[in-house]
Formats: structure tokens, sequence, C-alpha cells
């Protein structure tokens, strides 16, 4: 890659850059047979909180959405101990980056152009993944929809992005592996790409991606 074809390169954080599913996975030995389905069921929990909370103007920090989506996918199942509960959402904290997220990164760097996340995480809970996952020298800011006091889709929260690099929408490209926010950057003005990692089919055809990839590798 020459020089980088946008000015800056925003990245969801849970599901592009930091693998959501690791948490359960640490703790297979505790969840047995129900760790997949417990992370599924959390993991959809907590992204339906968020959309319901924005509509309903009822904002709600998205570590305390995460914890009551590991609730109500735990009772849902069958009920997790104390120290179960406990251990699942210290790895939360701390989630795996996946292994193409930091040679993209530097790869875009090197290229010239400025690199952040723009995530629902709250700014604690973005800066332990960051810092766990040691990204944090390459990316110029990790931005929290907690400035906007709104979640993605909402224009607020991708409008944080042109308020921290003072760029218009067209100079930014926008990766996510969840399509529902590539739709939402797409709505904004952004060049979508789409990561999709599971190859899902594709939804939302109003708002197409630029792009659909299976990897951060393709990103360019």
């Amino acid at each position: 890659m020459s020089k980088a074809a946008f000015a800056v390169y925003v990245f969801d954080a849970y599901g592009t850059l930091f693998d959501v599913h690791s948490a359960t996975a640490r703790e297979r030995g505790r969840l047995g047979e129900r760790a997949d389905r417990l992370s599924e069921l959390w993991r959809l929990k907590q992204l339906e909180y968020s959309w319901v909370r924005s509509l309903a103007g009822r904002h709600r920090d998205f570590w305390r959405l995460t914890e009551d989506a590991l609730d109500f996918a735990a009772a849902r199942l069958g009920g997790i101990d104390p120290a179960t509960r406990t251990a699942l959402l210290d790895a939360y904290r701390t989630l795996d980056a996946y292994a193409d997220a930091a040679p993209a990164l530097a790869r875009l760097k090197a290229a010239g152009a400025a690199t952040a996340i723009l995530s629902n995480g709250s700014p604690a809970m973005l800066e332990a993944a960051v810092s766990s996952s040691r990204l944090g020298d390459l990316l110029d800011a990790a931005l929290s929809i907690e400035q906007a006091g709104v979640f993605k889709t909402d224009p607020r929260a991708y409008a944080l992005v042109g308020a921290r690099f003072g760029v218009g929408p067209r100079e930014v490209s926008f990766q996510s592996s969840n399509r529902w926010d590539i739709a939402g950057a797409a709505a904004f003005g952004f060049r979508p790409v789409w990561i999709n990692r599971a190859g899902q089919p594709d939804e939302y055809a109003d708002l197409p991606p630029a792009r659909v990839v299976a990897s951060l590798a393709d990103v360019d």
C-alpha cells in the first residue's frame, strides 16, 4: 500500500478489532456446552439494549448494558454462579484482538492515514481493551459514543469522527463487521467497508457497503 486513499480510517471495536466471543471461550471449562449459545445471546441482547435505549431516549452506559445482557443470557440458559459471572465480565474488559487487527492498523499508519476506533463502548471499556491488546500506538483516537450520549446508528455518534479529525464524511473509510453499523455509516456518508468474517448474507439493500472483505488484511 502506497499513500492511503482516505485521510481517516475508522474501525468499530467489538466484533471488528476485538473478538466478542473470546470472553466465553476463555471460560469454556466453566460453561461447558452452553458457552457458544451464551456468547451469542449475550451479544444479541447487548446490541438490542443499546438500540432500545437510543430509541427511547434513555441512555445507559454500555458497560451496564453488557452486564444486563449477560445476566439475561445466563438466566435464559439456566444461570451461572457469581464467580463465573465475575470471570466473564473480567474477560470482556480484555477481549482478544483479532490477529489481523494490528497489521492492518500498522499498514494504514505507514501509508499516512489517521486511524481511530468509534465504538458504543464506554471510555473505560475501550481503554482496557486497547491497552490489553497493545493497539494504542497504532491508533490516533479511541472515540466512545458517550461523548454524544447516544448509540450507533444515530448520526450524532458518527459525527464524532469529523469533530475529532476535522474532516468531512467522504474523507472517512469506516470498517465494521456489523452489517447494521455499515448501514448507519453509509447513511451518514462514510465509505463503509463490511468486514464479513462469517460470510453472512447481505441485508439493508438501500444502504450498501462500498466494499465487502473477509479480513482486515483486505482494507485499503
